[in-house]
């Protein structure tokens, strides 16, 4: 494996603290998840391994379908016998609870012949960052990646009241669990407000994208579709859960379907209780001809089906929740050269304009429903609209994500994330959230 940072950056974008500087340097990353299925803890893992690092990441074993032990890609693999499961909430804390001790324990044992001088952890849940206490007594840093916020989501899924005792304790969780952290990575701009605004400074917190991966998602120039007599193709893929809107994308697409006759909607995901309910409605609806469910697909079938679309849909419902996400599937489908119709929410409008994405009401399926027959009756804007999206995209793409992480891992790790006469907390100097070259891209596009 090449340590040189010309390797590991793209022409440009060497860090101030060169790739070499973290050759060496020992790292055990946590998950609550399946690897390398999950895709921001298995791009995370591999930058640090592409440096030199040595990477042990502990995380679940599907039954019958994981190896105990793997490496892959420069990770070392270790699965610990528990399965996700979805349920009610003490289901989850049960679950989380077993995780956290055996993973912590695994840690704490490790770290008495490896001292790490890192540990990564990603959540949910928060609290899994204590599973980094005994390497920090060691001397090892520890960076806690908050890919959502956990009050707000089991807000949306079990439908908590803000003020409810879970959503304090949630809250109050975040809170320490930020404390014990040197250093918090999160995925946009509005969790960065939101954290800051409850649990601690803004500096204290860094920006990394979940970009899609390049080398899967190639980048492909937007062209204008054919006119012809193919199916004018939607697209969704992702998680069916509800929040994520799939009911109202079928909502919209009986509104649209008398007014674009050949519109054909296409459905990709795992099957569960709620795709039932929904292909219920398709089926009473009367658009079992043109509503089509695909099943769930490796990702390289998921770029082809991508590349064969029209449209992306991201028909999120209105929630707390999804106020603040910015899904990967824009930046998956703007990577591909297709337009997207997403709604208008800040965790989006953070980094994109109307003149970079089709926007609609959160939640609401005429909106959504005029938006897309306005995008089919003018391909020219279509067109117009994906090619600055992708300009969007390319300022963002995982060649720029992977930069700031390990720019940060450096400082953290080097005289830089040294303790400093300012912070006096053993954190991070004031790193910025984002390069400041990076917002005038977006800016620019």
């Amino acid at each position: 494996m090449s340590n040189k940072a010309s390797d590991v950056f793209p022409a440009g974008n060497t860090p101030s603290l060169n790739a070499e500087s973290l050759a060496g340097k020992r790292v055990a990353m946590v998950l609550f998840s399946y690897y390398p299925a999950d895709p921001r803890p298995r791009r995370a893992a591999e930058a640090l391994a592409s440096c030199g690092m040595s990477v042990d990441l502990i995380c679940l074993r599907e039954s019958g379908k994981d190896l105990k032990k793997e490496a892959l890609n420069g990770v070392q693999i270790h699965r610990v016998p528990i399965a996700r499961r979805r349920g009610g909430v003490l289901g989850y804390f049960y679950q989380y609870l077993a995780f956290l001790t055996v993973s912590s324990l695994m840690i704490a044992w490790r770290s008495l012949s490896r001292r790490y001088d890192l540990v990564y952890v990603h959540n949910m849940p928060d609290f899994l960052v204590l599973s980094g206490l005994a390497p920090k007594v060691f001397g090892a840093k520890v960076i806690l990646d908050l890919h959502d916020p956990m009050p707000e989501l089991m807000q949306t899924i079990f439908g908590f009241p803000a003020d409810s005792a879970v959503v304090r304790l949630l809250k109050f969780v975040e809170k320490q669990s930020i404390r014990v952290a040197n250093a918090v990575v999160t995925v946009n701009r509005a969790c960065v407000k939101l954290f800051a605004s409850r649990s601690c400074s803004a500096e204290k917190i860094t920006v990394v994208i979940n970009s899609p991966d390049e080398a899967i998602f190639q980048t492909r120039v937007p062209c204008l579709r054919p006119v012809s007599d193919k199916p004018f193709v939607l697209m969704y893929h992702g998680s069916l859960v509800e929040r994520n809107g799939l009911g109202l994308a079928v909502e919209a697409f009986a509104r649209v379907k008398p007014l674009v006759p050949n519109a054909e909607l296409r459905i990709y995901g795992s099957r569960n209780p709620f795709l039932e309910e929904v292909m219920a409605s398709v089926k009473d609806l009367g658009l079992e001809s043109s509503v089509h469910y695909m099943g769930p697909q490796p990702l390289d079938q998921i770029v082809k089906a991508i590349q064969e679309c029209d449209l992306g849909l991201i028909p999120n419902k209105k929630s707390i929740f999804t106020e603040i996400n910015t899904p990967t599937r824009i930046f998956e489908y703007l990577a591909l050269g297709k337009p997207v119709v997403a709604p208008s929410s800040a965790g989006i409008c953070d980094y994109f304009d109307d003149k970079s994405l089709f926007f609609f009401e959160l939640g609401n399926a005429d909106d959504l429903a005029q938006k897309i027959v306005h995008i089919f009756h003018h391909p020219e804007k279509a067109l117009e609209m994906a090619t600055r999206g992708q300009e969007v995209y390319r300022a963002h793409a995982w060649r720029e994500e992977r930069f700031i992480l390990i720019e940060l891992v450096g400082r953290l790790l080097t005289k830089g994330g040294q303790r400093s006469a300012h912070s006096g907390k053993g954190e991070l100097p004031s790193p910025p959230v984002e390069p400041r070259e990076r917002l005038q891209k977006t800016k620019r596009a």
